[in-house]
């Protein structure tokens, strides 16, 4: 992995480690707070590699659909994780996205 993009992972994370139990976030809001807009599926691609301590469950797409859950294992450990927090998933996608979004500041 080169320095920068290893730098700018541990960025993503250190951030993704800030999201609140019951709350998730976006990979543009993420990618946005780095000062980095247009970078979310860097953001994307630092999240499918992240380091176990890391709640990558509480990303998700701008629309709230859970675009990671295939990294999880087991088929549906994203949504599982998510609603142990109190979110509710319909159809691959959070309800009342606005209740739960978490804008990093």
């Amino acid at each position: 992995m080169a320095k920068d993009q290893d730098s700018f992972f541990q960025k993503v994370y250190d951030v993704a480690r800030r999201i609140p139990y019951g709350k998730v976030t976006s990979y543009g809001a993420i990618a946005e707070f780095l000062a980095s807009r247009g970078s979310a599926r860097m953001v994307g691609w630092a999240m499918n590699n992240c380091p176990e301590d890391v709640p990558a469950h509480r990303v998700v797409n701008r629309m709230g659909v859970l675009t990671g859950k295939h990294h999880f294992d087991g088929t549906n450990l994203m949504q599982q994780l998510l609603e142990s927090e109190g979110v509710v998933i319909k159809d691959n996608q959070i309800v009342n996205l606005d209740k739960h979004f978490w804008k990093p500041d």
